[in-house]
């Protein structure tokens, strides 16, 4: 009997989901409104953040722009994740689990649809790693093995892919065939192949177990 393939993005919302628990600092992430996708290679990126709406969760600005608009299940995305190659075939558990808290940490605290002014690289520099690694470290402990394990995962598994991408901010009536709503319809299920590098084993044991 054939494997199924997992569903990466079912492994994700309940990832997304205990971190909102677990964190005090994510109590504002709702997993049902941010949408993960996997994308294209973008240089040595391992994972992006689109906010979809502009301030104040409005899906127009002062200057008239309109960003289209994502529902799926008949929900508004407010967010997009999108998973880049290195996180598939280049990353650990550890490392994946700090790509989502990543793009978790740039979100608006209001949970807007907006990012956090003051947690772009730009103006933190330096400290957001320094910022963004005590959370990495104390979630990694509290994460429960039947979430952690997936993301150790060697194989292929199914996640979320744009059939059609959204396209960026539009002026209603500049652009005839702007798609304004993107729903399921402009989704697949893609095959993923996830390559985990197996861990470095210490000389000094390796040494002794040849020993025995």
């Amino acid at each position: 009997m054939v494997r199924r393939r997992p569903n990466f993005n079912k492994t994700l919302r309940a990832l997304i989901r205990d971190i909102a628990t677990k964190l005090p600092e994510f109590a504002h992430v709702k997993a049902g409104r941010i949408l993960v996708v996997a994308g294209e290679a973008r240089r040595a990126s391992r994972g992006t953040v689109k906010p979809l709406c502009f301030r104040g969760g409005k899906c127009r600005d002062r200057r008239g722009r309109r960003k289209p608009i994502i529902r799926i299940r008949n929900r508004r995305m407010l967010y997009c994740i999108t998973l880049r190659p290195l996180f598939f075939r280049g990353s650990s558990a550890k490392a994946r689990l700090e790509t989502v808290v990543h793009e978790l940490f740039h979100m608006s605290r209001r949970f807007d649809g907006t990012l956090h002014s003051g947690r772009r690289h730009a103006v933190l520099g330096k400290d957001f790693a320094r910022k963004l690694r005590p959370l990495v470290r104390r979630y990694f402990k509290l994460c429960p093995p039947e979430l952690l394990a997936p993301l150790a995962y060697t194989g292929e598994v199914r996640v979320l892919q744009w059939l059609e991408r959204p396209g960026p901010a539009y002026v209603p009536g500049t652009h005839r065939r702007v798609r304004k709503v993107y729903t399921e319809d402009q989704l697949y299920y893609g095959i993923t192949r996830m390559v985990t590098p197996k861990p470095r084993v210490r000389r000094e044991a390796t040494a002794r177990a040849k020993l025995h």
